[in-house]
């Protein structure tokens, strides 16, 4: 397993060598910095701590900063950890960068979706509408409620209106087009979650393992 963080810069279109056009997404990958080492004697599994985008001293609190010290950078805005990573591979204050994947490979992508507010049920889980003519007065209502004539109340799961959207959301068996080490880019063919500049965690993909 590996992975890196980054920030998703927005969509374009490359051609391959065949003339075909692909839809790709622009991701500022790294470099990350290697914040912690955990262990199985210590935290009771493996995993490394990254830090990604600098974030100014006055603008961090005391524990973030002293985090950071200790592996010899600056406090960072987005910190995930990497599970499943070769421990023997890594040191505190190292270095990540988007050379670790090359094109060809595939990876999962996490990141927060786009949050739409508040919706109704058709918005949010695709329900159909009432007619809109000859009377009926019924829309876009939520519906029936299905109530428990016993319990008096609501059933759980019960598909309602409410905020829809900025949920973590992970797309898998993403192709890398092409890898840009100089400007520590990636292009991923299709989409990702999240709106421009949001954050987004690369990994190696679990089910192409």
């Amino acid at each position: 397993m590996k992975g890196i963080l980054g920030k998703k810069i927005g969509m374009t279109q490359v051609f391959t060598e065949d003339g075909n056009v692909v839809p790709v997404t622009v991701i500022q990958a790294g470099p990350c910095v290697v914040l912690q080492k955990k262990d199985l004697e210590n935290d009771g599994y493996e995993a490394i701590q990254l830090g990604f985008d600098d974030v100014k001293e006055k603008n961090a609190n005391k524990p973030e900063t002293g985090h950071a010290k200790k592996a010899g950078t600056t406090p960072k805005r987005y910190i995930r950890e990497i599970r499943g990573v070769n421990l023997a591979e890594y040191e505190v204050g190292q270095e990540v960068k988007v050379d670790i994947f090359n094109a060809g490979e595939f990876v999962d992508v996490t990141g927060t979706s786009k949050g739409k507010g508040f919706q109704g049920t058709i918005k949010r889980h695709g329900q159909s509408r009432g007619p809109m003519s000859h009377g009926s007065k019924y829309h876009r209502g939520p519906g029936s409620m299905a109530v428990i004539r016993t319990a008096n109340r609501i059933p759980k799961g019960k598909k309602m209106p409410g905020h829809m959207g900025n949920e973590t959301v992970t797309l898998q068996n993403l192709e890398i087009v092409r890898v840009d080490a100089e400007r520590n880019v990636l292009l991923v063919k299709g989409s990702i979650p999240g709106p421009k500049n949001s954050y987004v965690a690369v990994k190696a993909a679990i089910k192409k393992q």
